[in-house]
């Protein structure tokens, strides 16, 4: 059973253009445990353009499946990773201009910094995953830092059509297959919608998948407990 984790950043979006106090990111994360999500994602990005420090700890306090927590590897987010102490957290690039996170990690340049961020997350007890695209010198880099999970990025996969695709998803099949042979987790995520997720949780290694906008999109029109139960429907899970 491939596990599903709802990123629920887009609600504190919305709340967030605003200024104001709704929509609640605290309530979305009860609601899509409550509609059956394996995890609650966030992304605590260093600008704080959405999710902020309180609502990092509330739902911290809240979610009762488990917490993925998406941050850069600065150590001001080291610190707060530590305090907050989430089931897993994921490292992401960040740039500042971005609209979202355009591809993964590139760990041909990772100072020796992020060796030790890996191992003091982990001494820890918080499962440490890299978010990086479908290249096989990038797991095996991932590998010799000793992350425990890797995240493959999907967005190609998801923006391709046709032939591209098919190729797309091949390269996912194989770096699935290369990150558990190296004995860690293999996630996926980002772009994946109501379509596209079936081919990628048919991939026999993907554990687990992290899916926000399209979840949120669609709860716009159905609500949050419609929107996760049709992708758990749509990832064969019901």
């Amino acid at each position: 059973m491939v596990r599903l984790g709802v990123n629920i950043d887009h609600v504190a979006t919305v709340r967030e253009a605003r200024k104001t106090i709704e929509p609640d990111p605290v309530a979305a994360a009860i609601a899509v445990e409550l509609a059956g999500a394996d995890q609650v994602t966030i992304h605590l990005r260093e600008d704080r353009r959405h999710i902020q420090n309180r609502d990092a700890r509330i739902i911290r306090e809240v979610v009762r499946s488990a917490l993925n927590l998406e941050m850069a590897g600065t150590p001001e987010m080291q610190a707060i990773a530590l305090g907050l102490h989430p089931n897993s957290v994921t490292l992401v690039p960040e740039k500042r201009e971005e609209v979202t996170t355009e591809g993964g990690l590139d760990l041909r340049t990772a100072s020796p910094a992020v060796a030790d961020l890996v191992a003091t997350l982990g001494g820890a007890g918080i499962k440490v995953c890299a978010f990086l695209d479908p290249d096989l010198d990038q797991i095996r880099r991932a590998a010799s830092l000793r992350f425990q999970a890797v995240e493959i990025h999907t967005g190609r996969y998801a923006n391709a059509t046709g032939a591209a695709r098919i190729e797309e998803l091949k390269k996912i099949k194989d770096v699935a297959v290369a990150i558990r042979h190296m004995g860690m987790g293999v996630h996926a995520g980002h772009g994946l919608d109501y379509h596209n997720v079936r081919d990628i949780v048919a991939v026999p290694e993907i554990e687990e998948l992290n899916i926000g906008h399209a979840i949120i999109s669609r709860a716009i029109f159905t609500g949050l407990d419609r929107a996760v139960r049709d992708m758990l429907v749509a990832m064969g899970r019901l």
